[in-house]
């Protein structure tokens, strides 16, 4: 097969096509012709040599989220047959023309989907799944703050958030990102910069906070989530683009009763995983059938293209998500 490989650390340029073999597959996978991939933040930590696999992915082969058909299937393997259309989420090697991937991490690709969008989701929806409404444990009636609402994690929170009866504010780097953000469902998106994001949260909510934040930014950040913050809310930390060590007034957490948590998924268990796939195909995929949640995709890059898709990801210009398409076979 052809994958797209990280030759050494280094910037897009680094990014190579080569042939590789065809993954072996476990009893308990399946081993899917990829037909697109998503670009995900992680991709680019990977390649500049600061995000090590796990144990057992790939190691020079990025990727988390793929969709594709069903090639084969292991002697374990209970629900999927070959000829299956279905997107996963994936510890690596996702940047192929093949992919191996526990049967539990895959979910059906909608019919009103293409190959693209379908694609677009798993990473994101896992992520989101997992941080806000499990470990966040956002309930009715609750708010949500969201930092880069443009982000492929901010799009997939605001509208499964949304779609789910809360009330979401997020925060944006332009007044066009901010529009776009409030036309996909957010209720106020801040520009951070041109406002104080707690000042103005403390405006929206009437002094009393949010109950949730979603946060990739950390560093300086953690500073105003805790003051936006509602009594008994809870901060969910994904990534530390701003720096891993903050400042933190501890008397605010213990006056407000705050959780401070977070995690990395990548590394978790196949059950976690397959638990999480479950309760998005039961709560939110009929949510993506009916239309109610769409896939954002800003731009769609041929898989030679690969470095090309990293540098706009790296330019944070864009808005949804991109995707490597991969011609297979000449279809």
């Amino acid at each position: 097969m052809k994958a797209i490989i990280i030759t050494q650390p280094g910037g897009p340029e680094v990014l190579q096509i080569e042939v590789r073999p065809t993954p072996a597959y476990q009893p308990y996978e399946v081993l899917i012709k990829v037909h697109a991939a998503g670009i995900n933040r992680p991709d680019i930590y990977q390649r500049k040599g600061n995000y090590p696999p796990p144990q057992g992915a790939p190691q020079d082969i990025p990727g988390l989220e793929i969709a594709g058909v069903i090639a084969e299937v292991g002697s374990e393997v209970t629900r999927w047959k070959i000829g299956d259309k279905v997107c996963a989420l994936v510890m690596g090697g996702g940047y192929a023309e093949y992919c191996n991937v526990p049967e539990g991490q895959c979910l059906p690709v909608p019919d009103n989907l293409t190959f693209i969008e379908a694609a677009s989701l798993p990473e994101t929806f896992f992520t989101v799944w997992s941080n806000v409404f499990d470990r966040g444990q956002l309930k009715n009636n609750e708010t949500l703050l969201v930092h880069g609402g443009s982000s492929g994690i901010g799009i997939a929170a605001i509208q499964m958030a949304n779609a789910l009866g809360h009330t979401v504010y997020v925060t944006a780097g332009s007044d066009e990102k901010c529009r776009f953000c409030e036309e996909l469902g957010a209720s106020k998106a801040i520009n951070y910069k041109t406002e104080n994001f707690a000042d103005a949260i403390k405006q929206l909510t009437n002094g009393k906070g949010v109950d949730v934040i979603l946060d990739m930014i950390g560093g300086d950040y953690t500073t105003g989530n805790l003051k936006s913050l509602a009594e008994e809310g809870r901060l969910v930390l994904i990534n530390t683009m701003n720096g891993k060590d903050a400042q933190v007034d501890l008397s605010i957490v213990m006056r407000k009763r705050l959780t401070i948590t977070g995690s990395m998924l990548r590394s978790r268990e196949i059950a976690f995983k397959a638990a999480i796939a479950r309760s998005l195909e039961k709560i939110i995929w009929p949510l993506i059938v009916s239309g109610k949640i769409k896939p954002v995709i800003n731009k769609v890059f041929p898989a030679k293209e690969a470095a090309e898709a990293h540098k706009l990801m790296e330019s944070s210009e864009h808005v949804g998500k991109i995707v490597l398409e991969f011609i297979i076979d000449g279809s």
